[in-house]
């Protein structure tokens, strides 16, 4: 469901601007990537709240290890 005054497009962007490489084929599952790389899904509503939070505000993510 859009927001008001939010471009889900844009928010798609910088979420996938922020994820390193193979960080969203570590997220979703092949057929969620299929769907939004075809159009019909946008990675806001493929994400959980939790996930987009920590991505936005550039955290390290769940699939990278710590020490």
């Amino acid at each position: 469901m859009p927001v008001s005054g939010y471009d889900p497009d844009d928010l798609d962007d910088a979420l996938e601007s922020n994820l390193e490489d193979g960080e969203l084929e570590d997220r979703l599952t092949d057929e969620e990537i299929d769907a939004y790389r075809a159009g019909d899904e946008r990675l806001v509503d493929l994400l959980e709240g939790e996930e987009i939070d920590r991505i936005l505000e550039d955290e390290p993510s769940s699939a990278e290890t710590t020490e």
